[in-house]
């Protein structure tokens, strides 16, 4: 949801500290010291402001780290929350490394689809990517607290993500913790009108850039393990200040280049097919077609497309740019309305 959409700051602050229940629904308030998001109109006690941020949606507060609010309970629609709703949620959240399956609802007495519908409604996604967002959610939150070695943090509250440490000492034989011999990517989350993202950055160079909630984030992880011979570190390094800065002003339409140093490690085909779309000017958009030609390979519009898809560095490297040769969006790691958002804020 872009961030347009939401009323400006001041009001925002106004309407959390004074409880004021019109705007229930409107926004939602993560809270930093506590890792919990909320409604406006939440009893509890207040925070600082400096330690809050706001959220259009609660799928956004999900998978920026923050979990639902006891009290006030967020994910709740009043006067049209069902019965089975509140078992369902503390099923998840006493257990948020669990991978729900559809006869795991059955067996809570719900059927799926329906399960599947009220959240679709409500929330704007499924019942299992609320699941999804709770294990990424528990994750970016260790990430936030500050855990030394992050694909630990990944591993906690992530199943998807819990074969990763030993995937690395088997990618690289060495631990993810070991010190000398491998590289090292800081990773940080940054926020965005689109959503939150996850960035990534060796020595001076950004390597990494992916939302959040992105289905292949796990495998794009190991994939750049794999490339660069790399260890994982929360953090914060000079090169994700430079991007975080420039995301700001790319999403607010006064940076159309963006300059921080990239490293986009890949197969010769895939960096070829990376240095096009580095080409494909602001506010325009070329075919999968179109840059098979221009690599010579008028044969490989598929190959193209895989190697678009390989993109780790979603925005900076434009993939988002590349449509099917009929004008549709076609696929897009991010989600197709991100790139439907990406391509209006380029062309106006």
């Amino acid at each position: 949801m872009n961030a347009a959409s939401l009323p400006e700051t001041g009001t925002l602050m106004d309407a959390f500290f004074s409880r004021d229940s019109s705007y229930d629904g409107v926004f939602y308030t993560g809270v930093r010291t506590t890792g919990i998001f909320c409604r406006p109109s939440c009893p509890a006690r207040k925070p600082k402001p400096e330690n809050i941020e706001f959220f259009r949606t609660a799928r956004d507060a999900m998978f920026a780290g923050y979990r639902a609010c006891q009290r006030c309970h967020p994910l709740e629609v009043p006067g049209e929350t069902p019965a089975w709703l509140g078992e369902l949620i503390e099923a998840v959240d006493a257990d948020p490394a669990r991978r729900w399956t559809d006869e795991d609802l059955r067996a809570l007495g719900v059927h799926p689809d329906r399960v599947r519908r009220w959240f679709k409604a409500h929330h704007g996604m499924t019942f299992h990517a609320y699941a999804r967002a709770r294990r990424l959610g528990t994750a970016l939150e260790r990430i936030r607290e500050g855990d030394r070695v992050v694909s630990a943090a990944l591993d906690h509250g992530y199943e998807s993500l819990s074969g990763f440490n030993a995937a690395v000492r088997g990618l690289i034989g060495a631990s993810p913790t070991a010190s000398g011999k491998v590289a090292t990517v800081i990773l940080r989350r940054v926020t965005t009108p689109l959503g939150p993202m996850l960035a990534g950055a060796v020595g001076t160079k950004v390597c990494f850039l992916e939302f959040a909630d992105r289905r292949m984030l796990e495998r794009q992880l190991k994939t750049l393990a794999l490339r660069l011979q790399c260890r994982f570190l929360p953090g914060n390094a000079p090169a994700l200040d430079v991007l975080s800065e420039q995301l700001d002003a790319y999403f607010a339409g006064r940076l159309q280049r963006f300059n921080v140093p990239l490293q986009a490690p890949g197969t010769e085909f895939q960096r070829a097919v990376w240095d096009r779309l580095l080409e494909i000017p602001y506010g325009e958009t070329r075919s999968y077609a179109d840059i098979a030609q221009v690599l010579g390979q008028p044969t490989a519009t598929r190959a193209v497309a895989r190697a678009n898809g390989a993109n780790r560095v979603a925005i900076l490297i434009p993939c988002h740019r590349v449509i099917g040769k009929n004008g549709s969006l076609t696929g897009y790691g991010g989600s197709l309305w991100r790139k439907q958002r990406l391509l209006e804020l380029e062309q106006g």
